[in-house]
């Protein structure tokens, strides 16, 4: 698979003032663009006008990069006899082409083709090759690789330990002819940096142990609990082999350039490290606890945007249930159909719900669910129809539909979106749906249109190649008399505000980023005379003037792609992100100026109540609840930390081997996790874990939960669900 980027996106500093896209140097952009498209007419007059063949991307890639990741053999003949260099590391994953082709080879026919190809050049890191065909038992690569005289003795030493434990005989016997009698007394070189970045604590939850990696001088070693530390001696970039004991074998994994782990192989027997904190509480066991009591029901609250009241995701006192099963029929109050695909939230005001979706006449609506890397977007340029739809919500019965948009897609979508994938947002008499590309639309809750903009197409991707076009997320913000929106995309980013009766734009200021998903949030101003405040998510975090639009703030570092939403709790901000280059968790106070980024060591300053700089989540938003931070990883992972200080009280996983994309809600002193799948972990809110129920409703779930007046409403893939005890 290619690097994981989300199910969502990724991003990267931006030079104000340039024309051209900060992921393509001026020099060969129109060669790098044209190879994107796979435009090979184009590609071979630019190269005869005697455009650069190796001109290189903002993150050091070269056209040949990205012939090669697409399959397209014939652009890599094409540049290769142009002389393109195939020893060329991007800055960023620290790939090269050889190893992009390598991701795709073992489904792709042409990818092995373009390996060959690279491999008649020589490339440095021929011993990839070497390892991929010796584990897959292609014979013809590993010779291909061997007569490159590229690959070190010990990688031909540790391709046919590989070749062994698959099983591929025949190429255990030519391999094993091969290697040299005499080893190179130093091991495979590698940098500095590299080896630093395996450094950290390990440990395997089948087993409970732990392990510990650490340089002693210019040498990694490990060092299991309990046990003498090990020399590793490196056979390969992530390989390595124990030098006392040479029967252990270790393999560093990771995804973006991030090391996850490492893989122990010893006696044929295998076991996968992660990393972990080590001063981290130990969480309470996972057993089921006395049920909490039923709270008081309080007056019925909305739940009006994604995330609910003020984006915070709590539903207090408002009757919510801890316990359905969607098979049954428990607490199932009903259930209705929806068309369509849509990952777009519910919202609620009164007796009503309101979801949106985009149906497709033919084409292809599947939906990919799961832990998984890919970048590739769904080829669908099918007719479809963007719809708003007003539920009952005692009965669920349809009260009002309505065609906003028709037409192919001006956009692609990532294989886990969907074409509508904002959560509208109401205050009870405006409902205002954001349908990215195919327009801005207001309704009343009557489903007049009252107004609609057109906002232009709106490509949001993979910043590392924008060809691969993933969907818009970000959802509106009403915020008194006017609607923000917040556009993070590959060309033209901006935030403006619209005035929510008419949709006059107000204020409209550009943003030097590229395509981010989350929802801006609003952080109330500090004292008399500060102002309200729209904090971004994104590359560069930011906070704007909510009245004008002006930038008063902005701090990093931060990941290149980012998809959390900041939330708001107590009069700070929280902004959190799960990707590369850095994984931080911020909490922003209000009232900043200029520059908060930290200088190097800090962790703290004026207006950064406290910051760490990994540990971030990815996709799900993390939530505020009786003043402890919860963030929840895409794997299930929970970290729970003191909000005010940023006190880690435990780390804990919730399920097994699960995917989520929804955000966490909370109620009635519960936390609700729901996975892909359309499992809802209840979890006790508190200082230590405790499980309180395991609820499935059957269906794919994508989209957070609402919260009002007796109901948990579960948008799912084919439904939306109504889920409580008793009418209201």
């Amino acid at each position: 698979a290619k690097p994981l980027v989300v199910t969502l996106v990724i991003l990267g500093p931006i030079i104000l003032g340039l024309s051209i896209p900060r992921w393509a140097e001026a020099s060969g952009e129109s060669l790098i663009e044209a190879v994107q498209r796979q435009e090979v007419d184009t590609v071979r007059k630019l190269l005869e006008q005697g455009v650069d063949v190796n001109a290189k991307t903002h993150y050091g890639a070269t056209a040949l990069f990205f012939a090669c990741d697409k399959a397209n053999v014939e652009l890599v003949k094409l540049l290769l006899e142009n002389g393109a260099e195939v020893d060329v590391t991007d800055t960023f994953y620290s790939a090269t082409p050889l190893t992009w082709a390598i991701y795709n080879m073992r489904d792709s026919p042409a990818h092995r083709e373009i390996v060959l190809l690279l491999l008649d050049e020589g490339p440095a890191d021929a011993g990839a090759a070497l390892g991929f065909g010796a584990r897959h038992g292609d014979l013809e690569l590993v010779k291909a690789a061997l007569e490159t005289g590229k690959v070190e003795p010990a990688s031909i030493v540790s391709s046919l330990k590989a070749a062994e434990t698959a099983g591929q005989q025949e190429i255990v016997d030519y391999l094993a002819e091969r290697v040299p009698e005499e080893l190179p007394a130093e091991p495979v070189e590698v940098s500095p940096e590299r080896l630093a970045s395996y450094v950290g604590d390990y440990k395997n939850d089948d087993i409970g142990m732990t392990a510990k990696v650490f340089l002693e001088g210019e040498e990694l070693k490990l060092q299991p609990a309990g046990q003498p530390a090990l020399t590793l001696d490196a056979t390969g970039p992530e390989a390595f082999t124990a030098r006392e004991s040479p029967g252990i074998d270790l393999t560093f994994r990771g995804r973006g350039g991030m090391v996850e782990g490492f893989l122990l192989e010893k006696g044929g027997q295998e076991r996968f490290f992660g990393r972990y904190d080590p001063e981290a509480p130990a969480a309470e066991p996972a057993k089921p606890v006395p049920a909490l009591p039923e709270p008081e029901r309080r007056p019925p609250v909305p739940w009006p945007r994604f995330r609910g009241p003020a984006g915070s995701g709590i539903g207090d006192g408002q009757g919510a249930p801890s316990a359905w099963d969607g098979e049954s029929g428990k607490h199932v109050r009903w259930k209705t159909p929806i068309p369509g695909l849509a990952h777009s939230s519910p919202v609620i005001w009164g007796h009503r719900v309101f979801v949106t979706t985009a149906v497709p006449s033919g084409g292809d609506a599947s939906l990919r669910t799961g832990l998984y890397g890919d970048v590739d977007s769904v080829e669908d340029d099918s007719v479809h129809t963007w719809k708003v739809y007003a539920l009952n919500s005692e009965t669920g019965e349809i009260l009002w539909e309505r065609t906003a948009a028709e037409g192919a897609p001006k956009v692609k979508r990532h294989l886990k979106a969907s074409q509508a994938n904002p959560t509208p947002a109401t205050d009870g008499r405006h409902l205002v749906v954001q349908f990215a590309s195919e327009g801005l639309y207001c309704y009343d809750v009557d489903g007049k249109l009252m107004w609609k903009k057109d906002l232009g197409v709106l490509s949001s991707g993979w910043f590392y190649d924008p060809t691969y076009e993933w969907g818009f997320s970000s959802s509106p913000v009403l915020f008194g008399d006017r609607v923000i929106i917040q556009v993070d995309i590959q060309r033209g980013s901006f935030i403006a505000a619209y005035d929510l009766t008419t949709g006059k734009e107000l204020w409209k200021t550009e943003r030097a980023e590229i395509p981010s998903w989350g929802t801006p949030a609003v952080l109330a101003s500090a004292g008399e005379g500060g102002v309200d405040e729209i904090v971004t998510n994104g590359t560069t975090i930011r906070g704007y003037d909510a009245n004008t639009g002006e930038e008063l703030w902005r701090l990093g570092p931060n990941s290149e792609i980012t998809v959390a939403s900041p939330v708001v709790a107590d009069g700070v901000a929280y902004v959190t992100a799960g990707y590369p280059p850095v994984k931080p968790i911020y909490a922003v106070r209000p009232g900043g100026r200029g520059d908060l980024s930290l200088p190097e060591g800090a962790s703290a300053n004026e207006h950064v109540l406290w910051s760490q700089s990994r540990g971030g989540t990815y996709i799900p938003t993390p939530i505020v609840y009786r003043g402890i931070l919860y963030l929840l990883h895409n794997n299930g992972r929970l970290a729970a930390y003191e909000a005010a200080t940023g006190e880690l009280l435990y780390r804990e996983r919730v399920g097994k081997a699960e995917s989520f994309s929804a955000s966490p809600v909370a109620a009635d002193g519960r936390l609700y996790f729901t996975t892909e799948e359309g499992t809802t972990y209840v979890v006790r809110a508190g200082r230590s874990y405790q499980l309180l129920g395991t609820n499935q409703l059957g269906e794919v779930v994508i989209a957070t939960p609402a919260i009002s007046d007796g109901l948990l409403v579960i948008r799912g893939q084919k439904h939306v669900w109504g889920l409580g005890r008793k009418a209201s």
